[in-house]
């Protein structure tokens, strides 16, 4: 039986292979097939004609190539037939598609052969993702594809699939636009999709008897099937989710994919193990599996295979799908110099590709936290951003505890927290660090490295939250909550990230991780856009504001401290702040800015001359609320005043 623990291994001495042909490779006279097994003693290839079900119609021997590889070249044309890879090492492993599978059949037991160009939907030679100056300029919208029309009330007709988002004119049941004109008519920038690579807890064959999030790998370059209107042709959801791709750049809208290389579902039996046992993943002192994602184990990403996987993965979704962005799951686990080396091999194909994540790991790792890309090391990290857990809890409270309250919530001396996000989590010096209680120095060096955001997928939803630790509070008065937190990220420097239904204060009914909760838990309910209305209305134009105003999205740290002032005496649960421009950068360049959460009325000293009101309560308008002339300004209970010339 094999010894699965290896600390009698150095992993060092394996070679590196430096081609680019590791994986399967088409075309009408031939198909080449190339491995990574540097410890096999013996591949096979096993050709199907079938992606599920039936014996193999040929095993063929590979050959052994340079530098640890394996490979054949089958003649003829082998277009949409499968097969798998079987390595000898120390006895004979699982047969499996190989980790560069970048086609799979049905639940990606076996891979496929295809022609990629014939996937290809009209115009995609020039298809094209949104081009902004700046980093700053985005606004993320989380979403994942199930839930964005799987709801009876959705007005979709392909329920939980990747064509749903190229329908177009549909409606809830009380008139209200939904899936992709919502997403227009909302304004956001870029669509962050939950996993949509091949992963392993539903059933494509049975998938609407298990729901889950899919931050659970199996195959990494290939797409997962449950979202397909066929499941068992590979090159069905290839098609699709370009589909979908194609759609949300037509109307100027990115694509960011949630990438998840940090772990793999299974251990022993994954891909990687399968291939080359041990090699991917690191080990505790003892030779065993460490387990730093909380999943089971944790990827070798400072290994020179595993780095190049990573990368090669990242450069095909880029190339073949024309994705925009990555968002990273646990990227704390990942090795900075990695990271780095991502940013320079990405900016060679496209440098206005955004790279984020979270800067944390679920558990203990055996490689140094100084040598990984946590939230503190992110302003070594050019060109990469991490989610701002400060400013997250600073709003709403303790993500993981239901009853803990923040800035929104009526929590006082949470201001500091507030105002680092405010300013991008960079060094201003108007912060006093040491009453930052989760950050007691700055870790961003420039605002497109911090993602400022209210709620994500995991943990409560924002409005769960807030009914939770505020309990005795209103249904209007959770909605003015909803809203302050939603004028506060949408307003600070940095990056803005909404997680899909917080403009109609999406409920999950109080469910804290609902990874593989059932659709009535996690779907979008469309009636409530209806309901919340007025929230709707108020995050529609929160976004108009900030891509009209460059002042709400300074692109430097350098800027934010010149042109960023707290120009206001402090008064507990009120922040307030001016912006100056240096120069002219549009209709105004002085802006006044108050958060007043408390729940009284607070006065508010005013500067001498007269004053736009330009946000009060849940009214915004860009052309002017009324003219102000006065020495103070009584801002209304957990609102947003902006006031400017």
């Amino acid at each position: 039986m094999r010894n699965w623990h290896f600390n009698h291994i150095d992993f060092s001495t394996y070679p590196h292979y430096t081609g680019d042909d590791l994986g399967v490779f088409w075309t009408s006279l031939r198909t080449s097939f190339r491995i990574w097994a540097p410890t096999a003693t013996q591949v096979e290839l096993r050709l199907y004609n079938d992606g599920e079900n039936g014996r193999p119609s040929r095993i063929i021997e590979m050959s052994k190539g340079e530098n640890g590889t394996w490979y054949h070249i089958e003649p003829g044309n082998q277009v949409n037939r499968f097969y798998t890879f079987r390595v000898n090492d120390n006895g004979w492993l699982q047969e499996n598609p190989g980790p560069y599978a970048n086609a799979v059949g049905v639940n990606g037991l076996r891979g496929m052969i295809v022609d990629f160009a014939s996937t290809n939907p009209s115009g995609w030679d020039t298809d094209r993702g949104p081009n902004l100056p700046h980093f700053t300029d985005w606004i993320i919208y989380e979403l994942h594809v199930r839930d964005f029309s799987i709801a009876e009330n959705s007005g979709m007709r392909n329920k939980g699939k990747y064509l749903a988002f190229q329908e177009t004119k549909t409606v809830s049941p009380l008139g209200e636009k939904t899936g992709i004109d919502h997403l227009s008519e909302l304004g956001i920038t870029h669509v962050h999709l939950l996993p949509v690579f091949d992963f392993q807890s539903v059933d494509e064959e049975s998938q609407d008897k298990k729901y889950n999030w899919g931050y659970d790998p199996q195959n990494f370059n290939a797409l997962e099937g449950s979202y397909a209107t066929d499941p068992y042709d590979g090159k069905v959801r290839i098609r699709e989710f370009k589909q979908l791709v194609r759609s949300l750049h037509q109307r100027n809208m990115g694509v960011i994919m949630d990438v998840v290389y940090n772990h793999t579902w299974l251990t022993k039996g994954s891909v990687f193990n399968q291939t080359v046992p041990g090699y991917f993943y690191r080990q505790n002192p003892d030779g065993s599996f460490s387990n730093a994602s909380g999943c089971g184990n944790e990827i070798a990403s400072e290994r020179s295979m595993v780095r190049k996987f990573i990368i090669d993965s990242l450069r095909f979704w880029i190339k073949e799908y024309h994705i925009d962005g990555f968002r990273f799951d646990l990227m704390g686990i990942i090795d900075m110099e990695t990271m780095k080396m991502i940013r320079h091999e990405i900016d060679k194909i496209k440098p206005g590709i955004l790279i984020y994540g979270e800067g944390w790991a679920a558990d203990h790792s055996p490689m140094p936290e100084s040598k990984r890309a946590v939230k503190r090391n992110i302003a070594q990290l050019p060109g990469i951003a991490a989610f701002s857990d400060d400013m997250r809890d600073a709003l709403k409270g303790n993500h993981s505890q239901k009853i803990s309250r923040g800035f929104v919530s009526g929590l006082s001396l949470r201001e500091e927290a507030i105002k680092f996000g405010i300013v991008g989590s960079g060094w201003h010096p108007q912060i006093v660090y040491s009453y930052v209680e989760s950050s007691h120095e700055p870790w961003a060096s420039e605002p497109s490295q911090c993602i400022n955001y209210a709620d994500c997928h995991d943990n409560f939803t924002l409005y769960d939250k807030l009914k939770l630790s505020v309990p005795k509070a209103s249904d209007e008065e959770l909605k003015k909550m909803v809203m302050l937190a939603g004028a506060i990220v949408l307003t600070s420097q940095g990056i803005p990230f909404l997680h899909a239904g917080v403009e109609f204060c999406r409920t999950k009914n109080g469910n804290g991780n609902s990874y593989n909760a059932p659709d009535q838990i996690n779907q979008l309910d469309w009636v409530r856009k209806s309901v919340y209305k007025e929230v709707y209305d108020y995050f529609r134009q929160l976004i108009q504001l900030r891509k009209n105003i460059p002042l709400f999205r300074l692109p430097t740290s350098e800027m934010i401290r010149e042109q960023l002032n707290f120009c206001m005496k402090y008064q507990i649960g009120v922040i307030s702040y001016c912006l100056k421009a240096k120069e002219e950068m549009g209709k105004w360049n002085f802006l006044i800015v108050v958060f007043n959460a408390n729940r009284e009325t607070v006065s508010i000293p005013l500067p001498e001359g007269d004053l736009t009101l330009i946000a009060k309560g849940s009214e915004i308008s860009e052309d002017g609320l009324g003219t102000i002339n006065d020495t103070t300004l009584q801002v209304e209970p957990v609102t947003m005043m902006i006031l400017g010339r």
